[in-house]
């Protein structure tokens, strides 16, 4: 800070202060501090505690062709999406171009109209099931703690959203622990039942109805697309990401990285899980060993669990409190290949969470003849 003083001494002092621009962005923001490796743990932290330990119920659905088929197919189509989307956090120049913080921003940059609050309500009702389902599965490995060992015994946003890296570091290490105790366990299984259960078209009918059938390949196809599901806060996590190299190619390295990581323990967990337990694989794969030894080992997992959603909450849930389609609106001319191409993707995966949605509604139903809502089952 330097002062200056006129010659006359009646004039007032004045006071020139000088801020160094390295520490601020393009916006007067102070410069985001981010990389590829923790907007990889944000997605990670985000994504392999969706659906992990449900993906081997999901192949038993399926079975051995159409499971680890759908589940490389779902990696392909969020990696592509993902990669469309992140252009969208600037308009124009991918250096420079005008900042777009959120979603619902950069939906607003390339779409505007009424398409800002169509997408804004799916993001929010997204974000809001999915904090709700966290709590559930947090609640519902505390529980099994609780049960193992009695058995045995007789925000608003933060506006430091981007320092959060080492939250969603610890959480993707937690999703790694029970993610591998549940490998491990699967093995275990398999070697000791001495051969691989399942069959390659999945549940038998006899086992379960024909219209059960349809209605569980439904839901598992939305289980394992749902464990894929983060392109919803991308835009909110690329913009944790410190600049030049460009945020989108910075986010793209990360999405791949992420992809590549989740799909390997995707396809690790849901196949020893489905080899493990076939037709009956649970719809956690860690409740089907049971209460019995290692009973330890489970409670590690479910706390690894615990503390997992802990950091994909507050992901998740500091998102929700603030303020595919983006990329084509600009880019693509109407009627080209490219557009043609990207529309039939849309559809698809429309009809996919249609079929989804109704699958999971037919499961309710059933599940409700069983089960009695807000009364504890031991």
């Amino acid at each position: 800070m330097t002062m200056q003083k006129g010659n006359n001494n009646n004039h007032q002092k004045s006071f020139e202060v000088s801020i160094d621009s390295k520490f601020f962005d393009d916006d007067g923001r102070l410069n985001d501090s981010g990389n590829k490796w923790t907007g990889s743990a944000h997605i990670i932290t985000a994504v392999i505690g969706s659906g992990v330990l449900s993906l081997a119920w999901a192949i038993a659905q399926l079975g051995w062709i159409a499971g680890p088929s759908m589940m490389l197919l779902f990696a392909f189509i969020i990696y592509h999406t993902s990669t469309l989307l992140s252009v969208g956090y600037r308009t124009g120049d991918q250096l420079n171009g005008k900042r777009n913080y959120t979603y619902t921003q950069a939906v607003g940059a390339y779409l505007g109209g009424y398409k800002v609050k169509i997408c804004g309500i799916i993001q929010y009702v997204n974000l809001f099931g999915v904090a709700i389902g966290y709590t559930i599965a947090a609640s519902i490995s505390m529980m099994a703690i609780k049960r193992s060992n009695c058995f045995h015994n007789s925000g608003g946003k933060d506006p430091y959203f981007d320092q959060l890296w080492w939250l969603s570091s610890l959480a993707a290490a937690m999703s790694f622990t029970y993610s591998t105790i549940g490998l491990g366990l699967g093995v275990g299984k398999v070697i000791e039942n001495k051969g691989i259960k399942g069959s390659l078209t999945g549940i038998t009918v006899g086992t379960v109805t024909q219209t059960q059938k349809v209605w569980r390949s439904f839901q598992a196809l939305g289980n394992i697309a749902f464990a894929y599901s983060y392109s919803l806060i991308l835009i909110e996590i690329q913009d944790t990401i410190k600049s030049p190299p460009s945020e989108s190619k910075t986010m793209n390295q990360a999405t791949l990285i992420s992809n590549i990581v989740t799909t390997f323990f995707y396809m690790l967990c849901g196949c020893f899980g489905y080899a493990a337990f076939g037709d009956s694989s649970p719809g956690n794969l860690l409740t089907g060993f049971g209460f019995y030894n290692p009973f330890w080992l489970l409670d590690i997992a479910n706390a690894a669990i615990v503390i997992h959603l802990v950091g994909a909450f507050q992901v998740t849930a500091s998102l929700f409190t603030q303020h595919g389609n983006i990329h084509c609106s600009k880019e693509n001319t109407k009627w080209s290949t490219k557009w043609i191409c990207l529309q039939i993707l849309s559809a698809s995966c429309l009809v996919i969470s249609l079929a989804a949605g109704i699958g999971s509604v037919a499961g309710i139903v059933t599940d409700l003849g069983v089960y009695k809502p807000f009364h504890a089952m031991y």
